[in-house]
């Protein structure tokens, strides 16, 4: 009989890590809500504190590392407490090195959270290898990676990443939430530490909070475990459930997301108002054939910039059916602002002189149909070029 860890990905989607509860049959894992387990007899079972483990938790924990194809999976109460937690294997007095062009959440917590606590950080491009080199100190302890890099979509190429790590003796750890494991394994490149905002792609419907993280190393597993049970900032059982079930339809969701997101890259590019589309999936892309040896899609985002930053209010405006927000991975378009949304912590002279401009707009592609999207796109973008 074959092993979970042997079925093709639709299959480890749907089933997990149990595909039924083992205390009734259930053909979900219920929601646990307790806080605390017996412990027969003054013996602790497998769960003996909500903190420390929870059945509906577990089962999600098991689900990332299944698909990853990590020892242990962690889940964490949102996808910036997925990163911290990872961010703690670093000391006091060490050096990391991350991408210049990322999360604006990231952004935050490296410049502000990670120096409070003595720890140095590094903005390189890391499109550019010898940049990341150069970057090295003796004190060096890590390369954060972010590709395709949000909103931007530079492409860093993984394996390069892995050898200048490895060759140095440093560990790296990758937010692959753009990609899911679905399009990109980096734990099959030689990464470390892969991890996830679970409230996208992988919780897929706009309703929770979460993040998730893996490593197919059992001793980083267990500084891992240590720290998500010693600071406490763990997914609860309601917000689980609701994950489990979105990543059993991830691989549909993705599929239908995708197509309607190289559909709208495509028209977009040749629209009259828009001056470039950031997407793997254009022939023209930047980075795209190294994006393609590492990755087997090119995903649901996409980022354009308007010939004039004038058109950004009309068509934030205008449209109707994507929702305006800083998010991404819904099955429902969302049409985000970069500059005063998903990257609003970074100041002003940052952005612009990482290349994000008040005229770049994110697209979260949804599963609605492209031809409504696009015409309502299009009515958005009327008169702006």
């Amino acid at each position: 009989m074959k092993s979970l860890k042997q079925y093709r990905k639709a299959t480890v989607l749907v089933h997990q890590g149990e595909d039924r509860d083992p205390a009734t049959g259930a053909a979900a894992i219920p929601i646990y809500q307790a806080s605390t387990y017996h412990h027969s007899g003054g013996a602790p079972g497998n769960f003996d504190y909500a903190r420390s483990g929870n059945p509906s938790r577990q089962q999600v924990e098991d689900a990332i590392a299944l698909l990853e194809g990590g020892v242990r999976g962690f889940a964490y109460a949102s996808g910036m407490a997925a990163i911290g937690s990872a961010l703690s294997l670093l000391r006091s007095g060490d050096h990391l090195i991350a991408p210049d062009d990322l999360y604006g959440g990231t952004y935050r917590y490296l410049t502000m959270i990670l120096p409070e606590q003595g720890i140095e950080v590094s903005l390189v491009d890391q499109t550019d290898p010898q940049r990341v080199e150069d970057a090295i100190r003796p004190n060096t302890r890590a390369i954060l990676l972010e590709t395709p890099s949000n909103p931007l979509f530079k492409v860093t190429d993984i394996r390069v990443m892995v050898e200048i790590a490895k060759r140095h003796g440093l560990l790296t750890l990758i937010d692959n939430t753009f990609m899911t494991p679905l399009l990109q394994r980096p734990l099959q490149l030689g990464v470390d530490v892969v991890i996830h905002s679970a409230t996208k792609f992988l919780g897929g419907h706009s309703d929770l909070l979460a993040g998730l993280s893996t490593t197919a190393d059992p001793e980083l597993a267990k500084r891992l475990k240590r720290f998500q049970n010693g600071f406490g900032a763990v997914l609860g059982p309601f917000d689980s459930f609701l994950l489990a079930r979105g990543i059993k339809t991830l691989q549909v969701r993705l599929a239908a997301a995708e197509k309607n997101a190289q559909l709208l890259a495509g028209r977009l590019k040749d629209h009259p108002a828009v001056a470039d589309v950031y997407y793997p999936g254009l022939p023209e892309a930047r980075g795209r054939k190294v994006h393609f040896a590492q990755a087997t899609g090119s995903g649901a985002v996409l980022s354009f910039t308007l010939k004039e930053k004038e058109g950004v209010a009309p068509l934030l405006q205008r449209v109707r059916l994507p929702i305006i927000a800083p998010s991404l991975g819904g099955v429902e378009t969302i049409l985000t602002h970069c500059w005063s949304m998903s990257h609003a912590a970074i100041p002003a002279e940052t952005k612009q002189q990482m290349g994000i401009g008040e005229n770049l707009l994110r697209i979260s592609a949804g599963i609605e149909d492209v031809e409504d999207l696009w015409e309502d796109l299009s009515e958005g973008l009327r008169d702006t070029g």
